[in-house]
């Protein structure tokens, strides 16, 4: 489950394909998209080359379906498609609002959840989390932490900055090691849902409430003392609760409340309803060479309420949807003309907000961290630009915003391991592609 980052793509987004043209032209080429569910023929999108990318992945079996949202200022969204939700040849068309399992693109939405509680003065941004988890008060950290668990007390608290920048010293089942490890494990410190086999076992020993789960957090020694090293964990999940205390409303009810009925994000859940689960996409791993379905739609984990909403890997969501998480965000906290955040709260949540002297490594590169996705605070040939800000889930999908061209992309896709293929590089090539066929 541990995710890829979305650092590869291209400096050239679609931005400047769709900023360039007239603005009345590229509304007429939104409004030629297919009905949701519809197939794209290439000669329906305004991104051909993306559309033949996209279509190839489909014909040489690397997957059943993809969906691509791709959008810049205030204009609707272009949405490239291929494929179906499942291998089998009935299995309806891949499309806009086909339910995707995004893993850690949950982890933006709960530190922009976090930024709407730092707007209204709720929480501050390097409160200790102690504040509001009395549990977290004396923590220890491990002299050893992939081989022993012998620890010592910290000697600084863990912030709220922490645990949105993954500083707070805390781990994941997916990238510790040893008897740190192990403990997590017993403690049931596991905050995904993967398929319903693994589900029978891990809701056994996972705690029964996110207060339960925060409280067992607090009792694990961390890998490092708090605000000194970037370390990929479970904050986003601990953070979760600290919204519920500040917020006084349970986590899932904030997120609905504050972000997802403003936006009209009306296929975005933990956990899909009945009637909504056709729409649901299956999700596969490779054994092998072999795509083999991991959690079938029809019978999928998701289709159940999750032990607790996590908040760093629970969500469900289509790309219509993420699409009006990401168009909010790049136009400074607006969508429609709905204000759901002030502009400085957004600016300040993609902004870097890592410790002094403390960096997120990007393939060697020395980049920011912002509320639960990367800043990039370096230009780097054929990456993201500087100032770019996102993540990426565990089963492939991919998000990004520039918010200096308010441009953001989605792409949706549901396989293990995340990087199988490369294809956020795929995807940045063909927009590449896309743009020199405007002259730009």
């Amino acid at each position: 489950m541990k995710p890829i980052f979305a650092l590869s793509l291209p400096l050239l987004l679609v931005a400047p394909a769709l900023t360039a043209v007239d603005a009345r032209q590229a509304q007429r080429q939104v409004l030629r998209q297919p009905a949701p569910g519809a197939p794209t023929s290439r000669a329906a999108t305004p991104l051909p080359a993306t559309q033949a990318m996209f279509a190839s992945y489909v014909r040489d079996g690397k997957l059943p379906g993809i969906v691509g949202a791709f959008g810049a200022g205030n204009l609707p969204p272009v949405f490239v498609q291929a494929g179906r939700i499942a291998m089998e040849p009935n299995a309806p068309a891949a499309g806009p609002d086909s339910l995707w399992r995004v893993y850690s693109m949950t982890k933006p939405i709960t530190g922009m959840a976090a930024m709407l509680l730092i707007e209204e003065g709720k929480i501050g941004l390097d409160d200790p989390v102690s504040k509001y988890i009395p549990a977290f008060a004396k923590m220890r950290v491990l002299t050893s932490p992939d081989t022993s668990l012998d620890s010592v007390p910290a000697t600084k608290p863990i912030t709220i900055r922490n645990l949105l920048t993954h500083t707070a010293g805390l781990s994941y089942s997916i990238v510790a090691k040893g008897p740190l490890l192990k403990e997590y494990e017993r403690l049931g410190l596991l905050p995904a849902a993967v398929n319903a086999a693994a589900e029978a076992q891990m809701r056994q020993v996972r705690p029964k409430t996110l207060a339960e789960f925060a409280d067992r957090v607090a009792t694990v020694p961390l890998i490092a003392e708090p605000g000194t090293k970037w370390s990929y964990s479970i904050g986003l999940d601990v953070m979760a609760r600290v919204i519920e205390v500040a917020s006084g409303m349970p986590f899932d009810r904030f997120l609905q409340t504050r972000f997802f009925t403003p936006l009209g994000m009306n296929s975005t859940f933990f956990a899909v309803p009945a009637a909504q689960a056709k729409r649901l996409v299956t999700n596969y791993a490779f054994v092998g060479d072999t795509l083999t379905p991991f959690d079938p739609a029809a019978t999928s984990v998701y289709l159940q309420q999750p032990t607790f909403p996590y908040g760093g890997a629970g969500l469900v969501t289509s790309a219509r949807d993420y699409d009006r998480f990401l168009s909010m965000l790049a136009n400074g906290g607006t969508v429609d003309g709905v204000r759901v955040m002030k502009e400085d709260t957004v600016r300040l949540g993609m902004s870097n907000l890592l410790p002094a002297g403390v960096f997120f490594d990007s393939d060697g590169t020395k980049q920011g961290y912002g509320a639960g996705g990367f800043f990039n605070i370096v230009d780097q040939p054929g990456r993201l630009p500087k100032g770019s800000y996102g993540w990426s889930g565990a089963a492939g999908t991919l998000a990004w915003i520039d918010p200096v061209k308010h441009a953001r992309a989605t792409v949706m896709v549901n396989y293990f391991p995340a990087d199988r293929y490369p294809l956020a590089t795929d995807v940045g090539t063909a927009l590449r592609k896309d743009a020199a066929r405007l002259g730009l």
